[in-house]
């Protein structure tokens, strides 16, 4: 099985790091409120971050009650962020890809994924090792690039008038679930797509339970206050899943 490491490439850590430095970028606007609205209360409880990244949502989860966090991330070059930013005595940040968590030991209360799932093969195997790790009544909560998203694979991503102002988003092969590669910073970044009823049916088939799922979108004021937002009335950029054992 093929691990996707493409956060320690110095072009695209580069990159990625001015988008995230921007304070209109859409994960702050609506990915994370998306997903930290999922979570239950984090008081007394184990939490497991899977792609931790920057380690900034570990932090919050001490922030909000727990009182252990297992962040884990691919990339060093983001661990070492990780280590500099959000270290706390409550913390641990360990370098391994997300497909090795069975060799982890312990069990968990709330297992979380921030925009990782997208970047993994065998979401089925994920989805079998995250439900063998929580502890009975834990909950799996995490977000991904939505499908409409993640399928479009050619041609123009928009229809646009004569102007240029956009009319609709295209998309292309939903129906085919696999691989894509796409330029983001650089050439040849690797994202797999599922569709909808495949990560839906991989979560079931596991043993999980639903209990929500979002797919975040702008308020008119935030398009007023945002208009470069009102691209995601047309399509949602993330897809947000709570998946209870």
């Amino acid at each position: 099985m093929s691990k996707q490491n493409i956060y320690d490439n110095e072009t695209f850590f580069e990159g990625y790091k001015q988008i995230r430095e921007k304070k209109e970028n859409a994960n702050i606007l609506f990915e994370k409120p998306a997903l930290f609205s999922l979570l239950p209360d984090l008081k007394g409880k184990r939490v497991l971050d899977l792609g931790c990244g920057y380690g900034e949502n570990c932090m919050e989860f001490v922030k909000l009650g727990a009182t252990k966090v297992v962040g884990i991330d691919i990339s060093t070059k983001m661990l070492e962020i990780a280590q500099q930013e959000n270290t706390d005595p409550k913390i641990t940040f360990l370098n391994m890809p997300m497909e090795d968590i069975g060799s982890l030991s312990e069990k968990f209360d709330v297992i979380v994924s921030s925009l990782a799932l997208h970047y993994v093969e065998d979401f089925d195997g994920i989805c079998k090792l995250v439900y063998g790790l929580l502890d009975e009544g834990g909950v799996f909560i995490f977000s991904q690039e939505n499908p409409i998203n993640t399928c479009f694979t050619t041609g123009n991503r928009w229809t646009c008038d004569e102007n240029g102002n956009k009319l609709y988003a295209n998309i292309s092969n939903y129906s085919v679930d696999g691989k894509r590669c796409s330029r983001w910073f650089v050439d040849d970044v690797v994202k797999y797509h599922r569709k909808f009823s495949s990560v839906i049916n991989s979560l079931i088939n596991a043993g999980f339970s639903l209990q929500k799922l979002i797919e975040p979108y702008p308020t008119e004021e935030m398009v007023k206050e945002h208009p470069s937002t009102a691209d995601l009335r047309h399509k949602p950029d993330f897809l947000v899943v709570k998946a209870g054992k």
